[in-house]
């Protein structure tokens, strides 16, 4: 059973400047908790027991809120706010919540890299911290967890995009014959032109990698962007052992883009009881 995790969260949030100069594009909120926890609580449900969060120098807010705060508490349980102390006890319970640092940000290949020695020889999961997905019943990197059990390969959790956006993403190609939710890959391409890409299916920021990934890190040379590409890496343990794919059945949330950012704090609003009534009042008079 994989029971580690590894949470990418050391770039920069370019596309969210200025805010990201000074505060850690994994802490913008969803209304009131920060998108980083949504995705720690993901990796939580779906039985993982220790995470590794991946940051860098500037990101010391998010090691901060996954700490606890005595004076804070000791606060509000003297003013009697039993409740909001237990929002903030409780935060990323249920896992052990280590973390260590990437010196240089060169890229996600290299992010993951830096979990070697954590994860030791097991299998083991990678989630994003762009990519929020939502299924209630049946979280996205559970459903990818469970498909290891059956099949002992590494899997790239995908979702189908625009031709005109496979230059944004890593693509997937599956062998001749392979259909339905999960396919065996000939190959995968980090950012295709649209002209170039094998198919619409996109590595959507979720996978479960066997331990032999880092024996190609190690070496990976310089790919897209002048990056060490995870797509490059596995790319290259397909010719030695199977790599699958597997449609994510589940709302993704790109919070890595601004539209998507907003649609989330939009989904959530409308999906919490006490919010609902007046927001659903407010987009009536907007729209």
């Amino acid at each position: 059973m994989i029971k580690k995790a590894v949470i990418p969260a050391a770039g920069y949030g370019t596309r969210f400047l200025p805010i990201t100069k000074a505060m850690p594009k994994e802490m913008l909120p969803i209304i009131d908790r920060p998108t980083i926890e949504f995705i720690v609580n993901e990796a939580v449900e779906s039985g993982i027991t220790d995470i590794l969060l991946v940051v860098s120098g500037n990101k010391n807010a998010i090691v901060d809120y996954f700490d606890r705060n005595l004076e804070l508490e000791t606060i509000l349980k003297a003013q009697g706010k039993d409740f909001e102390y237990g929002m903030i006890k409780h935060i990323g319970e249920g896992a052990n919540i280590h973390f260590v640092r990437q010196r240089e940000q060169l890229g996600l290949g290299h992010a993951v890299l830096q979990a070697e020695t954590f994860i030791g020889n097991e299998p083991f999961a990678v989630l994003l911290g762009d990519d929020m997905y939502v299924n209630h019943e049946y979280p996205a990197i559970k459903q990818m967890i469970d498909v290891y059990e059956e099949v002992h390969a590494s899997i790239l959790g995908t979702m189908e995009v625009p031709h005109s956006h496979t230059h944004l993403y890593g693509i997937t190609s599956p062998k001749k014959g392979e259909t339905g939710k999960l396919k065996e890959l000939e190959s995968v391409i980090e950012k295709p032109k649209p002209e170039d890409a094998p198919s619409r299916s996109a590595i959507g920021g979720r996978y479960v990698l066997s331990p032999s990934i880092f024996k190609y890190l190690r070496n990976q040379e310089r790919g897209k962007g002048n990056e060490i590409q995870l797509t490059d890496a596995i790319l290259r343990m397909m010719a030695d052992e199977k790599v699958y794919s597997l449609d994510l059945d589940a709302k993704r949330y790109d919070v890595g883009n601004k539209v998507d950012y907003i649609e989330a704090i939009i989904d959530f609003a409308l999906q919490d009881e006490s919010l609902k009534a007046e927001v659903l009042e407010k987009l009536k008079k907007k729209i």
